[in-house]
């Protein structure tokens, strides 16, 4: 079944800096942001967390589209729809949840947003739906939680909008894994300007940057930073970088090469609202990661669970309502 697509809500306020250290109060503050979500998912907006949360699953065929995001579909065809909550105004496209259901645990991209789901509410693409249930169900109880440092097929890319020009700037940023906090763009002897991220994933630049090229500086809500130079004003063509977030805090540079050319639609395209079925396999491949069923290896492993917890603590600090 289709429905049609997605807006936005408010993002959620920045919970409190933790004043001190130590197992105990870590796995209190996220104890308390897990309720927040679970409990207070009315009052505020937010992304997932590593934190694990229950709910349910249904799932959808996306019949063409792009989804609410403005992103290709994965190759693996393993993606979700998210509430308007977890959704969050587009803060949590991109990114990688790990959800468990009766026959066993699937990663899975977001990709679009599902109005009339609730947060806990998980819309699953029908090939990842029967991963992990039987699609004759149509719901069933999962959990699920963040990936931080997900592996991705390539490294990241950037697209411009249709339209865009040295007065108006918009681009799509794919494989960037984790939820990015910030985009900031300078052009040829100019200075950074931040961008603003719009619902249907877009950072954009209502006056415009310049004629490029660009340097774009990526900044993701962990801290850490992916600098890519040489962008040129190419509206429609996916240009590939050579940078990814690396799970560090370090700032990677390098020059961007162009790929093939592509089409973006001028607004969101829709998602299919909760329905029954499923099927397929896979996980994304390349750059920093944890393991996940039938997913290419990746040079690092999931944080432990201190690190887990801070960059919960970071993820909460983040967003807004």
């Amino acid at each position: 079944m289709t429905s049609a697509h997605r807006y936005p809500r408010p993002r959620w306020l920045p919970s409190s800096r933790w004043l001190a250290t130590g197992g105990a109060v870590l796995l209190a503050g996220v104890l308390g942001v897990a309720l927040l979500l679970q409990n207070g998912g009315g009052a505020c907006a937010a992304p997932p967390t590593t934190a694990k949360q229950s709910g349910k699953a249904t799932f959808y065929d996306l019949a063409g589209s792009q989804g609410n995001c403005s992103l290709d579909p994965p190759a693996d065809d393993l993606y979700v729809a998210l509430g308007n909550d977890e959704y969050s105004g587009a803060a949590s496209c991109g990114s990688y949840l790990d959800v468990t259901g009766p026959k066993g645990k699937v990663r899975v991209k977001v990709f679009d947003r599902c109005p009339e789901c609730e947060p806990g509410h998980l819309d699953l693409s029908r090939t990842a739906f029967k991963k992990i249930g039987d699609e004759v169900q149509g719901i069933i109880p999962i959990t699920y939680k963040a990936v931080p440092n997900a592996a991705t097929p390539g490294p990241l890319n950037i697209e411009f909008k249709d339209g865009s020009s040295q007065y108006w700037f918009a681009i799509f940023i794919d494989n960037h894994a984790n939820p990015i906090k910030s985009v900031q763009v300078k052009g040829s002897g100019g200075s950074f300007t931040s961008a603003d991220h719009q619902d249907y994933n877009a950072w954009e630049i209502a006056s415009g940057a310049g004629s490029g090229p660009f340097q774009i500086k990526m900044t993701d809500i962990y801290g850490n930073t992916a600098t890519a130079t040489g962008i040129k004003l190419e509206p429609g063509v996916k240009q590939e970088t050579s940078v990814r977030f690396a799970g560090g805090s370090t700032t990677v540079a390098k020059s961007a090469k162009t790929a093939a050319k592509t089409k973006k639609s001028a607004s969101p395209s829709a998602s299919v609202s909760p329905s029954a079925s499923a099927s397929s396999s896979a996980t994304p491949s390349a750059g920093v990661s944890s393991a996940a069923p039938a997913s290419p290896t990746s040079p690092a492993g999931e944080p432990t669970t201190d690190a887990a917890i801070e960059q919960d603590l970071a993820l909460a600090a983040a967003n807004h309502c």
